[in-house]
C-alpha cells in the first residue's frame, strides 16, 4: 500500500474535479429511484487488459505521462478489497489522485507495444503529474518489463460494469460516525449526499483514504443517498440501513458519456 497521508482540501479539489470534466465533456443529468435494497456481498468488478480495445467511452482529456510498476495487490491509499484473480489496477500520481477523486476510476494507457485499462486503487504521493504506477500484469501488456519506465498517454473511460453500484460501510461505522465508500461505479465520482429529516441532501466530505465520512455521524438510518459522477448524472438510493463493515448494492449504474 502506497500510503503515505499528506493533508489537501478535499472539497477543492472534488469542486475543481466537477469543473473541469464539466467542462470538459457537458454536464446531464440521470436519476434512478429504486423502492428497495438489499446487502450484498460485494466483489470488485475490474476490466482487464483485453477490454483494452474495446472502444469504452471516454472522459476528459488525453494525458502524458510515464509508466511504471509495483507489486499491486489491488489493495491500496482506496482502501478497496485487494483483487487477487484480476491485477489490472494501478497508483495514480499525487496530482491527478486529486484527494482520492481518481479512486475507482478506469484508465485507459497506451504504450508503445499495447493498451490496458486498468481500474486506480492506489496513491502514489513521490510521482509527478502524469505517472501511473502499474501492476507488473498491466505494465507487462504496454511494453517490456525489463524497462520499468516507460513513455505514455492515458485517459479516462467508461466500461460497462456488472450490477449497480454498491455503497459499502467502514468497519466501526455507526449513527455517531459514519464512513461510507461509493464501489463499482463505470464513471469517476464527484459528491456524495444523504438526506436529512427535513428533506434537503447533505453533502459528505470525502477523506484522502476514499470514504464519504460523516465525523459526527448520519444517525440510525435507513438512509436515502444521492450520487454524482464526475459527468453530473446521479443516483438516488432509497432504504440503505446502516451496516458496520458491510455493503449494500444500489438499484442502477451511471450511464456512460
Amino acid at each position: 500500500m502506497k500510503v503515505k497521508f499528506i493533508p489537501l482540501a478535499g472539497f477543492t479539489a472534488v469542486f475543481l474535479f466537477m469543473a473541469y470534466f464539466g467542462a470538459a465533456v457537458g454536464w446531464q443529468t440521470a436519476v434512478a429511484e429504486p423502492n428497495d435494497v438489499t446487502p450484498v456481498a460485494y466483489l470488485p468488478v475490474v476490466v482487464g487488459g483485453e477490454q483494452a480495445a474495446s472502444g469504452d467511452p471516454t472522459i476528459g482529456p488525453v494525458h502524458t505521462g510515464i509508466a511504471t510498476y509495483y507489486a499491486a495487490t489491488g489493495a491500496g491509499n482506496c482502501l478497496f478489497p485487494a483483487s487477487p484473480g484480476n491485477l489490472m489496477v494501478a497508483a495514480m500520481n499525487e496530482v491527478d489522485y486529486a484527494h482520492a477523486a481518481m479512486c475507482g476510476a478506469y484508465v485507459r494507457v497506451d504504450g508503445r507495444k499495447g493498451s490496458v485499462v486498468v481500474r486506480i486503487v492506489d496513491r502514489c504521493p513521490e510521482c509527478a503529474q502524469g505517472h501511473v504506477d502499474m501492476s507488473p500484469e498491466a505494465f507487462a501488456l504496454i511494453d517490456d518489463i525489463p524497462l520499468g519506465r516507460v513513455p505514455i498517454t492515458w485517459q479516462i473511460v467508461s466500461p460497462p460494469l456488472n450490477g449497480p453500484i454498491v455503497y459499502h460501510f467502514k468497519d466501526g461505522s455507526n449513527p455517531w460516525w459514519t464512513a461510507v465508500q461509493i464501489r463499482n461505479h463505470r464513471n469517476p465520482i464527484a459528491k456524495f449526499e444523504y438526506q436529512l429529516p427535513n428533506g434537503t441532501f447533505q453533502e459528505v466530505p470525502r477523506e484522502m483514504w476514499n470514504y464519504f465520512t460523516k465525523l459526527d455521524g448520519m444517525g440510525p438510518g435507513p438512509y436515502t443517498f444521492r450520487v454524482t459522477d464526475v459527468l453530473g448524472n446521479v443516483l438516488v438510493d432509497h432504504n440503505i440501513p446502516l451496516l458496520d463493515d458491510g455493503s449494500v448494492s444500489g438499484s442502477a449504474q451511471f450511464p456512460p458519456p
